[in-house]
């Protein structure tokens, strides 16, 4: 059926709510943004599905969550009457419709005989992850579309262990989706009540209990002058971040008023997004009123940071990678201190992450594992190792800000980060030194590790081809160098096989299928091209590293600029 033929079926479908009703008007009006809204279903991946809101079949909207929840609802089913009767903890942040969708997720379980657990208020991402786990749930789901722009929502789906779902089990998940048929369609059967059960205030009391356990020297918050300046971007996570820090006893705080309420229009903010500077406006603003150390930044799901630190020059907002590395320093210095470092104690990143907290995690005595890009490759690991015992978790984290001091949750955890973050402030101010002051000692003993990433956004249908072709054409026409740096290896995920450029026979590599490429380069550097599962981009993540500050930035900017140059000739094809 063409877009046009499925547009008109929607827009004569008497029972269609008059929200997306009043959004079909528009379409028919443009007939770009109608193929964009009907070219194709909007997919269920193994994240689950994120796009824009609105009236289509590629679209966030009732009827394609209610398709997603009933294909959910069946592969629950086929686990039988336990897993039913576990049931499902729904969750959703401060974004539109949200708290609609959240309904209809539940409902929809519901009609299916599945018991739902629902928050009536906007809860974070890493509490949905804990309440899995402490409601013994068989299943989770959260309403977000994380630091997206406030025309996107989301649908991401968890396991019982409370990680994202692994991807065997999120393949089939994806094909009861696919079997549930036209999402249009699909009927509801009469809701029993007793199978929604609204989550209360004792979850948000234990997960709040669990999160003092992140703390390394509890006394430190009450014998300390250490001033921060908190927001929560007018996402989920203003109270339960408030409440925390005022429970564990930091008095120097301050809340960005204008950003406390969670509100999906982000009315204050160019991007809901901790990564980027103007996130920090109304931050800096306090930070200057109040002489703040430090700023910190919660994305609206909360589960991601941003860190700013007071300079001479002003407030230095740092990378993922270099927060990171200071979190490391911080907890396993604490944790030899206090002899509890594990013998065969881990730290967990992705490929595109920095070495840096590799080296820094060496010099402590921990071994560093990289997982494939997305958090869930960490809850994975998490669980495997807590049934080997193999390994002990101390620290999971990502370059894009997201961190895991603790494994009560099992996805990235903002608020866990925050308290963790405040607490190493406190700790190293007493010594005379502030974070910036930190990383800079930590460069001078292990090198200057700096990163780097491009990202091209490519939207709609010529848009996917556009990435889908790039990454082909890489594959074809080889590289053998960039900026005058010899590749010395490749590692090809799609293939799952690393080769090298000396002869070498080719060896495999263990990480699951994606479709990604990472160059080795033969002075330490390295590069690595991949499509963004969650928005229409292509990503090219940069790292290097060298003995001086000014050599890591030349080398890094080299780098950019020659792969992205190299990138744009595919893009443009």
């Amino acid at each position: 059926m063409s877009f046009k033929q499925l547009f008109e079926q929607w827009n004569s479908y008497d029972e269609i709510e008059s929200v997306w009703k009043e959004d079909l008007q528009q379409l028919a009006r443009d007939e770009k943004r109608m193929e964009d809204a009907f070219y194709r279903d909007l997919e269920f991946g193994t994240g689950g599905m994120r796009g824009e809101i609105g009236a289509g079949t590629n679209r966030m909207n009732t009827y394609t969550i209610r398709k997603a929840t009933t294909g959910l609802a069946s592969y629950i089913k086929a686990a039988g009457s336990d897993a039913m009767s576990r049931g499902v903890v729904i969750a959703y942040d401060s974004r539109r419709h949200s708290p609609e969708f959240a309904r209809e997720a539940a409902h929809t379980l519901a009609s299916n005989g599945v018991k739902a657990y629902l928050y009536s208020e906007p809860r974070t991402t890493p509490q949905l992850s804990y309440s899995v786990r402490q409601l013994h749930a068989y299943m989770g789901i959260v309403i977000t579309a994380s630091h997206n722009p406030p025309e996107y929502n989301g649908y991401k789906v968890y396991g019982e262990d409370g990680a994202q779902l692994n991807l065997h089990d999120a393949d089939a998940v994806i094909q009861y989706v696919n079997q549930a048929g036209d999402a249009l369609h699909i009927k509801r059967n009469d809701v029993d009540e007793n199978l929604v059960v609204h989550l209360d205030e004792e979850i948000d009391k234990a997960y709040i209990e669990q999160l003092k356990t992140v703390q390394e020297n509890p006394m430190l918050a009450s014998n300390t002058d250490l001033k921060v300046v908190v927001t929560p971007l007018h996402g989920a996570s203003g109270k339960t971040v408030k409440r925390i820090l005022s429970e564990t006893g930091y008095k120097h705080i301050y809340y960005v008023e204008e950003q406390m309420e969670p509100n999906g229009e982000f009315p204050t903010l160019i991007s809901p997004n901790p990564e980027e500077q103007s996130a920090f406006e109304y931050a800096v603003q306090y930070g200057n009123k109040y002489d703040a150390d430090i700023l910190v930044a919660v994305d609206p799901d909360g589960d991601r940071v941003g860190l700013a630190v007071k300079t001479d020059g002003g407030y230095k907002l740092l990378t993922g990678n270099q927060t990171g590395a200071i979190l490391i320093e911080y907890l396993l210095t604490q944790k030899k201190e206090k002899g509890e470092m594990p013998a065969k104690g881990r730290i967990f990143k992705t490929i595109v992450t920095s070495d840096f907290g590799r080296v820094i995690a060496e010099y402590h005595g921990a071994s560093t594992e990289d997982v494939l890009t997305g958090f869930k490759f960490i809850g994975e690991k998490i669980k495997q190792y807590e049934e080997t015992k193999e390994y002990q978790f101390l620290f999971g984290y990502e370059e894009s800000y997201g961190y895991l001091v603790k494994s009560f949750a099992r996805d990235k955890d903002a608020i866990q980060s925050v308290l963790a973050i405040v607490e190493a402030a406190a700790y190293y101010k007493k010594q005379g030194m502030t974070l910036v002051d930190l990383l800079h000692v930590l460069y001078e003993r292990h090198g200057y590790y700096l990163e780097g990433l491009v990202s091209v956004t490519k939207k709609g249908v010529s848009g996917a081809n556009t990435i889908k072709n790039l990454l082909e054409q890489v594959r074809i026409n080889k590289l053998s160098d960039v900026a005058g740096v010899t590749i010395q290896s490749q590692e090809d995920y799609y293939i799952q096989q690393r080769t090298f450029t000396d002869g070498r026979e080719a060896e495999q590599l263990l990480l699951p299928k994606s479709n990604v490429i990472k160059y080795f380069l033969a002075d330490g550097s390295w590069v690595c091209v991949r499509p963004s599962g969650t928005e229409p981009k292509i990503k090219y993540y940069f790292g290097v590293t060298s003995e001086s500050e000014q050599e890591s930035i030349e080398k890094l900017e080299a780098l950019k600029t020659s792969f992205t140059a190299t990138m744009n000739i595919y893009l443009e094809d």
